[in-house]
């Protein structure tokens, strides 16, 4: 029903920069939210705004209107280096009509940052 795909990973040297973009597509009634999670490996999934080390370096932007968030990043590290995902909350309506929220992932896209 809702299609996310993440786009703008790649590889990138320290103190660098990258910009990732989500897209939310499909069939919904809404979209209650919209946000960016990375996973190092080893490690758990992380919401990016909840890590305070990212705080001045990471900037997320969103639209609304087209169900876009992007996320600039910025002075990047080789810790930063992880999968990105985006997640996201739609309400969304079952065959039988029953409206409900859902939760999507997209499939990730691999941000490495050299040293």
């Amino acid at each position: 029903q809702v299609q996310v795909v993440e786009s703008g990973g790649g590889l990138v040297q320290a103190g660098g920069s990258l910009r990732l973009s989500c897209t939310a597509s499909g069939s919904f009634l809404s979209i209650n939210a919209m946000r960016w999670y990375r996973q190092a490996p080893g490690k758990q999934r992380e919401m990016v705004t909840a890590v305070d080390s990212l705080k001045g370096r990471f900037t997320i932007s969103s639209d609304n209107a087209k169900n876009t968030v992007d996320l600039q990043m910025n002075s990047l590290k080789p810790e930063d280096t992880a999968v990105y995902y985006c997640y996201v909350e739609a309400v969304v309506v079952a065959p039988s009509g029953f409206q409900y929220q859902a939760q999507y992932w997209g499939q990730g896209t691999q941000v490495t940052v050299s040293s």
